[in-house]
């Protein structure tokens, strides 16, 4: 298996945080780069990976669709148990990535072998850019297992993002252990319209600031 992980210029980190792509680009995403740096100075390792499918993209060159949903979860999990032995451990990733991290850490991931022990071994979830329905169909919702996720949710969305836009993110109902926080402006990759006055770096420096809030206040409840 082949990771790209940041860790502190120190080599001392507080936990890590396994952080999966999105859908339509891989681990070495120039967004996931900018946020897998971003943590790694304020003290967390990052540890990024590719799902099947995109490993069987970049052998051969093909674009293909993401693979069915229980082979993402069964790839999850094997990478949970394998960093999980390392310390604390937070989940999370960008759009698709971060929905099937909080996927993992409800009855959706029963079907993998050993799935429950799995759950106890993640302290939190952070998504970016939670992709709620596809754009333009808000009737194809897919935050329903939110609404009684148990594990500490950090929701990180853009406030005119097409998957879930601030109004209709905020008029959705969800457990207790989710937090949400929106980047001003922020489309689905966060980034903003200059006419708004924010920056694309200011919205994902925010970003950081806030995962690695989230991560550290998971790692203190230990």
């Amino acid at each position: 298996m082949s990771y790209l992980i940041n860790t502190p210029q120190n080599g001392l980190y507080e936990a890590t945080f396994l952080f999966a792509h999105g859908a339509g680009a891989g681990m070495d995403h120039e967004f996931m780069t900018a946020i897998a740096e971003g943590l790694a100075e304020k003290g967390i390792r990052v540890v990024r990976f590719d799902f099947p499918y995109m490993v069987k993209r970049r052998e051969d060159g093909k674009k293909r669709p993401p693979d069915r949903q229980p082979k993402l979860l069964a790839d999850f999990q094997r990478h949970i148990e394998r960093f999980a032995q390392e310390g604390p451990l937070v989940i999370g990733g960008k759009s698709m990535g971060g929905r099937m991290a909080s996927l993992m850490v409800t009855e959706a991931a029963d079907a993998a072998p050993d799935a429950a022990n799995c759950r106890d071994k993640v302290l939190g979830v952070a998504c970016l850019g939670f992709p709620f329905h596809p754009p333009g169909k808000p009737e194809n919702f897919r935050g329903d297992h939110l609404q009684s996720i148990d594990v500490p949710t950090l929701i990180l969305q853009g406030e005119r993002d097409t998957f879930g836009t601030r109004s209709e993110v905020e008029s959705w109902t969800y457990a207790e252990t989710v937090t949400l926080s929106f980047l001003p402006d922020g489309d689905h990759s966060l980034k903003p319209r200059k006419v708004s006055g924010y920056t694309e770096a200011g919205n994902r420096l925010l970003a950081v600031e806030t995962l690695a809030d989230f991560i550290r206040q998971c790692v203190s409840r230990i």
